[in-house]
Order: structure tokens, then sequence, then C-alpha cells
């Protein structure tokens, strides 16, 4: 008798051949086979007439080959078949189709989905590269499972022989088998509750729906079948993350104190007075660091929302009681960066702070004093990357990490740094610099309490944003000279693409669509601003142009990924005081530089970038008194997602709603660019379709840790699941 975890080559039809197929596309087990579910549905109980068929629709039709060409034009072989329906027909067309040439049988049903075309003579209708499936012979098996019903359609599992046909005779056969052995994996008076289909026939339903199922809602995945497996796998998943929360707080911490003397201490080193959201944040952050538990909690806040300002004074909690205080930041130019910050801040103070900077690329000698200074207690405030969890580094009494960025960092290495004290744990602060959307922050940071800064501090001023062609570049270098000459200072920003992702860690990509390049364009440059193939050297090339050009006689500054960090230092310091009126740089300024009297910045294709960079790269002008603006460059063809991009940066600041657009746009996997950034490997939810699934995933699974409801079956049952889901799905057993 097959069991759901039965290795899925004994499953009938499959074999250890095939079985090793289906392993390389992550299909090991039964379960893993039933939980590859449709794409998408074909309504053939009711396909549709070819005379009722419209223009730019996607439609499902079954029709019979009348007949089939291969047309061999100067540019490609082009496969032309044309389908009936009685007196009504369609024409089908695959370029480059000769390998379709002995496929088809006058006669041959067929069942096709492919969006619906006017032909060119102006009569009937075309598809191009349609979806096709023969419908067998075998009208027993035919009549089951591909015509006179809504049909499932799935992603092909590799190679000619596991298409969706197949698998959907495999599903078939196998749900078959199972009846009345797929065993409960929610409690029962859940399941009541909330008004679920059980997991069978939640499965049964989404793999073959019955008849009068809305077609809208299947492919919404919006049934209640759909509904109740996602909701599985988002309660298992927030269940881990409750109990992980709460694991924590039932741990050793440090209790800190916040006296007079801490209040003192903070209110010497505030540039201004904090807005309202700050101080909130600020008191909700001290609460926890009072507590005896170990604090965990995420502080997110839109650029320049003055995040850094309060974890520093949450650092301050610690230091003045006696402990030190860690800011691990995911790349040398923001720890260098946030070194300077904090070293800028700390000297109004008239205690004498210690700050030690340490990161990979420093001297063995430097960091070896600055690793003799931590361990030895003579460092108050230590600021560095991935070099603050090398086994080597030990502190003497750290009391508070603050983890910038964290969602670049990956699971594991934010686990290492959590667990290295022996004595009390530290309390952990992360910061991110741009919003995250609510799912995220329920999905990958549910096990931390959440600090909103929804406030901009006084004297930021509105950001005015144009989106300009690159034909108007001496339009633009117009501007910036204006801008100048006003006494303001500029940023020009190029993007590094492709060959430079190793060298430049922190870039954040668009999707590959946004990465055609625009040729030509480039042949027909009137000014230096195009270039032809954009990479590091672009920024450096543009630097002499410019400098030789269109900005001749501004003082020019290049900074990039490349430069050691006393070089980007430097660099930095000089356009902080004013000796570089332009920076030409690439990314690398994209968080933490604060230059109040920079008033413009200018982004060359701007259709590379992705939403969170481009807003990133606009919060760095703004941040004094005067009118800043941003400039979007775009060259060569933009893509329809590209222009989405752009004018969602045009018509709003506010950094929540870019990122809710942000992730519809990229979906999750591409809004933090990699699997290491933590994020669950879900089968059946998605996080931007599913957020109220997750909301109620999140409510009820707290209900449950709470008072645990059902038999003690069922509760045994929940914890062997949660455990499996977490280790293998959720691919996050080092959080567990």
């Amino acid at each position: 008798m097959l069991g759901l975890e039965t290795d899925v080559q004994f499953v009938k039809g499959i074999g250890p051949r095939i079985g090793e197929s289906l392993k390389a596309k992550g299909v090991s087990t039964v379960e893993d086979l039933l939980y590859h579910l449709p794409f998408r549905y074909e309504d053939r109980l009711h396909p549709q007439p070819l005379s009722e068929l419209k223009p730019g629709e996607m439609a499902s039709v079954i029709g019979e080959v009348r007949g089939t060409v291969l047309l061999r034009t100067r540019a490609m072989p082009i496969f032309e078949m044309t389908v009936g329906q009685g007196i009504s027909s369609l024409k089908c067309m695959w370029f480059h189709g000769t390998y379709l040439k002995d496929r088809f049988k006058p006669g041959q049903m067929l069942a096709l989905y492919g969006k619906v075309e006017p032909s060119r003579s102006g009569r009937g209708f075309k598809m191009i590269q349609p979806q096709v499936e023969i419908l067998t012979a075998d009208e027993d098996e035919s009549e089951l499972l591909e015509v006179g019903r809504i049909v499932p359609v799935y992603e092909s599992l590799g190679g000619n022989k596991l298409t969706t046909r197949w698998i959907r005779r495999i599903v078939y056969n196998l749900l078959g088998e199972l009846e009345g052995h797929v065993a409960e994996t929610l409690p029962r008076t859940l399941v009541e509750r909330l008004n679920l289909p059980n997991r069978e026939e939640a499965l049964r339903s989404v793999h073959f729906p019955p008849a009068g199922t809305p077609m809208t809602q299947l492919q919404a995945s919006g049934t209640v079948a759909h509904r109740r497996l996602i909701f599985e796998e988002l309660f298992y998943l927030e269940l881990g993350l409750e109990l992980k929360r709460r694991r924590f707080k039932e741990r050793v911490g440090i209790a800190f104190e916040t006296t007079e003397k801490v209040r003192e201490a903070i209110r010497e080193i505030l540039p201004f007075h904090p807005t309202s959201a700050q101080k909130s944040a600020l008191g909700e952050i001290v609460a926890d660091m009072r507590r005896p538990s170990p604090m965990r909690r995420l502080l997110q806040g839109d650029v320049g929302s003055g995040k850094t300002i309060v974890a520093l004074q949450a650092m301050l909690v610690a230091i003045e009681s006696g402990y030190q205080a860690a800011l691990m930041a995911p790349t040398e130019i923001l720890a260098v960066q946030h070194y300077l910050a904090a070293k800028k801040l700390l000297e109004k103070s008239s205690r004498r702070y210690r700050i030690v900077l340490l990161t990979g690329s420093l001297d063995d000698d430097v960091k070896r004093l600055a690793r003799s200074r931590i361990y030895q207690g003579e460092a108050d405030v230590v600021i560095g990357t991935h070099a603050l969890i090398e086994e080597k580094v030990e502190f003497a009494k750290l009391g508070l990490i603050v983890v910038d960025e964290q969602h670049r960092f990956g699971v594991l290495q934010r686990f290492r740094l959590m667990k290295k004290p022996s004595d009390g744990e530290p309390d952990v602060l992360v910061m991110t610099a741009t919003p995250i959307p609510r799912t995220l922050a329920l999905s990958l940071y549910g096990d931390l309490d959440l600090s909103v800064l929804d406030e901009l501090p006084p004297g930021r001023t509105p950001i005015v944003t144009r989106q300009v062609s690159d034909e108007r570049a001496d339009e633009v270098w117009k501007f910036v000279r204006e801008q100048v000459g006003r006494g303001h200072q500029a940023y020009v920003v190029y993007p590094v693409i492709e060959g430079a992702r190793d060298d430049q860690p922190e870039l954040d990509f668009a999707p590959p669509e946004a990465e055609e390049e625009p040729k030509k364009s480039a042949k027909k440059a009137k000014t230096p601003a195009l270039f032809e193939k954009p990479t590091l050297k672009a920024a450096t090339e543009m630097y002499e142009s410019l400098k030789a050009g269109a900005l001749a006689g501004l003082r020019l500054g290049l900074l990039h990924g490349r430069l050691d960090s006393d070089e980007k230092e430097i660099v930095m310091r000089r356009f902080q005081r004013g000796e570089i009126d332009v920076l030409i740089s690439t990314t690398v300024i994209e968080v933490g530089v604060d230059v109040p009297n920079a008033t413009l910045m200018v982004i060359e294709h701007a259709e590379r970038f992705g939403l969170a960079q481009m807003h990133q790269l606009r919060g760095r002008v703004g941040r004094g008194a005067a009118k800043s603006y941003c400039v979007l460059m775009t060259g060569g063809k933009v893509s329809p997602q590209a222009e989405e991009r752009l004018a969602a940066m045009v018509s709003t600041q506010n950094g929540f709603e870019l990122a809710e657009l942000d992730l519809q746009l990229r979906g999750p996997g591409e809004f933090f660019g990699t699997r290491q950034a933590g994020l669950p490997d879900f089968r059946v939810a998605n996080l931007v379709r599913d957020r109220e699934l997750l909301e109620l995933a999140k409510a009820e699974a707290a209900r449950f840790v709470e008072s645990p409801e059902g038999t003690d079956e069922e509760k045994k049952l929940v914890r062997t699941r949660l455990r499996e889901a977490w280790q293998r799905r959720y691919g996050l057993v080092e959080a567990g």
C-alpha cells in the first residue's frame, strides 16, 4: 500500500529511471507529486466555439486537424496548421516549427490554449505558438481526463514524456489508489471552525475540480480547496515562527536599566527633536531591553526616516549599562558609512565613546588590534561586516547587536551571530533600509516584534521626480550646472550590469526583462551619457567624458565598488565637505551617505534598476531645506514592466507603497534576490496573492500555541508535521 512518504518511483507508471528524473525536479515522494498542483485550468466541459472567439483574449478551444503545412521563409521555417469546428476554422502558427511537421494528422482532435489574434486577411483568427495537446484515441481515458470536464494543466516535469497529460493520468490513478488514506494534518476542530474541507478532499478538488467550479476562482487559486492547502502551508510557517519567538523569550537575556544617566547620554547626541514615530519606536525598543528575556525586534521605516539614530540611542542604553554594542552591515561601504555616521554623532557626547571598525579588507595588523580591543572591552561600539561573526572575534561583554539589512545575510549567519555569547543572550535589533511589505514581514520576520517609522524627520523636503529620455541629456547636464551654480551638489549614478555583480554584492538588479542592451540607441548617441555595454568601466569613462565635456569646469568625483575602503572614505568625506560638486558613482551610494547640500540625483538607464534601489538612490537627496530633484534617464527601448516601475517612482515617494508594488511586480523571490535570504520554499502559497490567508494563519498559529486544540493524537501529529515542514519545505532548519 502506498503512503504519502513512499518513494515516488514505486508509484504505478513511474519506476526507478523516471523516479530519478522527478527527484531532480524536487519530487521525491508521493506527497511531493500530489503537491505538484496545476498552474491553470481549461474548461473542456464548455470549450469556446471558434465562432465566438474575440481578439486579444486567452482562449481554450477543442478542434479537429484539417490540414498542416511547413512554410520555409527566408527568415525561418513556420509550421502552420488549420483547426476546424464545423464550418469555422482557426489558423495556428509555430515559428521554427520543423519539429512539428510529422506530429499532427488530419482528423485528430486537439485541445489548444493561446492568445486569439485577428488573421492578416481580416477574416477569422489565428493563434501564434499556442499550447497544444492531442486528445487520445482511447475514448475511455479521453472522456475521463481530457474532455468533457474542467482539465488541470501542469508545469512539465521534464523531457517529452513527463508532460501535463502524463502527470494528469498518474495523479488521477494515484488519488484513486490513496482514497481514504490521505492523513489529515490540521486538528479537526480547527478545520471545522474555519469551514475548510479535509486534506484529501482538497487535493482531489484542486487536481480535478468538480463541474460547476467557477473558472475565475480556479485560475486565481481561490477555491475553497485551494484556500485549505494554502492555509495549511502558511499555518505551519507561522506556527514555527511563533514557537521560535516564544522560545527566545524563555532564554536568559540582559535586563538593562534606563536611568537619568542614560537619558542624558541620549539627549547629548540627538541632532534634532525626534519625531513621534522615533519616540514610539525607541519606547518599544527600550521596553524590550529592560526585560530579562532577549529582545528580538525588527525596526523598519522609509528612506531617511531616522532608523540609524534610533539604533544608536538603543546602543547607548547598552553602553551606559556597561555593555558593548555591535552593528553588522552587509557590505564594507555600508559598514564604513555607519562607522562615520556613528563617529560624527558620538563626537558630540562628553562621554568619549570608543568606536571600532572591523571589516574583511583591513590590514591584518589593524584587524588584530581591533579584535584585541573588542576582547579586552576597550571598544564600546563595534561596527563591521561578516568579519564580526568570524570565530576569532570575541566580545568582552556584548549587550546589543544591530543587524542592518538583515535580508541580505542569509539565515545561518544571523543565527551564528545570535548564539555567540556564552553568558546572557544579547538583545538583537534588525534594521531594514527600505520598507518591507507586510506579507514578507510576517513570513520572513514573523519571529520578531515589529517597530515602524512612518514619519520623516523635520526639514526633509519633497523630491520632484521626472522621467526623461537620454535624448534630452543636454538639458539634464544644463540643469546639473544650474544646481551647482546655486551652491548645491549632485549625484550621477550609472548601473553596473552582469559582469560586475560579483564585485558588487550590494547591487539589487531589476529582473532580466529590463536588461536588454539598447544597442540601437547607443549607436545614435549624441552625448556621452549613453554607452553600449554598461559595465563598471562606464562610470569611469563617463567621469572622464563629462569632466572634459558637458560638465567641464565643475569639480567631479568618482566613487565605485572597486576602490578600497580608504579611497571610498576620502571621496565621501570630500563630497560631504563640499569639495566635490558632482559625484559620478555606481550604486555604492545607495545607502547611508548623508549630504544635506546635495539636491539633485540623476539616474542613468533608470529602466535597469529595481524599484527599491531607485527609491534608495532618490533618498540620498532631499536631506536639507532646499528643493530637491531626481531625474530618471532612460536609454533605448523601455519594457512595459520598467515603465510601470518608473511611473510609480514619479507618482509617489511613499516607500511603503513602492515596496508593495515592487513585491507585486517582481514576486517574493526577486524582491530579495536569492533563496539565501531565508525566503520559505512554498509549494502552494504565494505571498503576494495570499496576504489575507497569511494574516489568518498568523492569528490561528498564535491561538494554537496559547491553547492547543484537538486530541493528544492530533497535537502530536501537528508537532511532527511542523518539524518536517520547517526542516524540509521551508529550508529554515537553522532557524528552528
